[in-house]
């Protein structure tokens, strides 16, 4: 069996998204002919913490761990946050303060600590893996980011040792949605723009999550760019079919940040209650995760707070619970530049659950287009509110006759197990 080391800043009991891709590669990887070998942090600064995520490492898994230090400690005395207070990823507020000594804090991130916060975890774990690696020979790397810091470790060892190395954005680098309000110089624009495109040059292989977001990899200069989606996992669905919710409840999973709030979609919903009694007596709204406060201001000032939930974050599997047993999900699909090319992990999780979507994001994006193609719901444009209120009441129609469409066969080939399939091809192509 061959051998893989897999650098990931996040590792349970790390939870939120970014640890289910590669935790679930890494429970499968052996199936198809590889044995992973995990690299992360020994106390990192997770969004949560998810403890049940245990159990999906495989048994006798090789997971080394190395400290790093991270700013986070300075940052919270900087701006008078509590210790033990989790940083916010992708610019969230929940508390709706922004002072002065928060932005100071915004520029020097984005200016000194280049790509991310884990900069100086770089030249340290570069220094062990080398040596490491050389007693406990692998037959691949494969780096994980965000954090990009990870691919930077990736190719201190690629320079070092030549060892065949896949590169897996998870999401963009210098094209991610939040890039432009880092406050950047322009010379910290540049490092930010050459370490990327160092990166895309030098790994064997690149994997993305998107075919939108694997072309603009290619013209950044990747040449060998795959895509595998993020999926799900049959085993965390083992307690469907579960009894659906009388009430018409829309449910969330996951974080909201001030760019995923759609606020034409609250109008068409307070518009609707207004047009329509039952709708107005059944309607409620579920969000499970961080919000931020750009949020609770829209729902309130639209009348919605009195019919709305906001459950803080639940391990992985309760919060599957709650959203299969929801008469729909809500989607949405950051309103930046990169929209096109968002594809987030839960739409997957969503499709599992069998339970109809209602997708507020570009119609031609790469989200839309997955739920169109295995018809799983209702795609609708965010400023468009007469699509919006028409997309609602398809959705309640469907509830109310008992009738929430039924999925197409092609969501199998979303399952995590056949996408890890697929990762061991690319593996076994660049260490062939």
């Amino acid at each position: 069996m061959k051998k893989v080391l897999i650098i990931t800043y996040y590792w349970p009991p790390s939870g939120g998204a970014g640890v289910q891709r590669w935790l679930k590669f890494v429970k499968y990887l052996r199936e198809f002919g590889w044995e992973p070998v995990v690299y992360t942090p020994e106390n990192p600064e997770p969004p949560d913490v998810d403890e049940t995520l245990f159990k999906d490492i495989p048994e006798n898994l090789t997971v080394i761990k190395k400290p790093v230090w991270e700013p986070y400690t300075l940052y919270k005395r900087l701006t008078g946050k509590k210790k033990d207070k989790r940083v916010a990823h992708g610019f969230l507020k929940e508390d709706g303060k922004t002072n002065f000594l928060e932005k100071v804090s915004v520029w020097i991130r984005g200016n000194f600590f280049i790509p991310d916060a884990r900069c100086f975890w770089i030249k340290p774990s570069i220094r062990f893996l080398t040596e490491y690696l050389r007693s406990n020979p692998v037959d691949a790397i494969v780096s994980s980011g965000p954090p990009h810091s990870m691919h930077m470790i990736a190719l201190g060892i690629k320079k070092k040792l030549g060892i065949p190395w896949l590169a897996d954005f998870r999401d963009p680098w210098t094209e991610i949605d939040f890039y432009n309000q880092l406050m950047l110089t322009d010379a910290a624009n540049r490092k930010h723009k050459k370490l990327e495109k160092e990166v895309l040059s030098a790994a064997d292989a690149v994997v993305t999550i998107g075919n939108n977001l694997a072309e603009s990899l290619t013209k950044l200069g990747a040449s060998n760019v795959k895509v595998i989606t993020n999926g799900f996992d049959a085993d965390d669905f083992g307690f469907l079919p579960v009894e659906i919710e009388r009430s018409f409840t829309i449910t969330h999973i996951g974080s909201v940040n001030k760019d995923r709030n759609p606020e034409m979609l609250w109008q068409a919903m307070s518009e609707l209650c207004a047009e329509n009694e039952e709708m107005n007596s059944k309607l409620r709204l579920r969000f499970v995760g961080k919000v931020d406060f750009s949020l609770k201001y829209s729902l309130d000032s639209h009348g919605l707070m009195n019919r709305t939930e906001i459950i803080p974050y639940l391990p992985h599997q309760d919060a599957l619970r709650i959203a299969a047993s929801s008469a729909a999900l809500l989607l949405l699909i950051n309103q930046t530049p990169n929209q096109q090319s968002i594809v987030t992990g839960k739409i997957f999780e969503y499709l599992a659950t069998g339970r109809p979507i209602l997708c507020i994001g570009p119609e031609s994006g790469d989200g839309s287009m997955i739920i169109r193609n295995v018809n799983a719901g209702v795609t609708c444009e965010p400023n468009d509110i007469q699509a919006l209120k028409d997309g609602v009441v398809r959705i309640y129609k469907n509830f109310t006759e008992g009738h929430p469409g039924e999925l197409k066969d092609k969501i199998g080939s979303y399952n995590r197990k056949y996408l890890t399939m697929k990762l061991s091809e690319v593996l076994d192509t660049i260490t062939r």
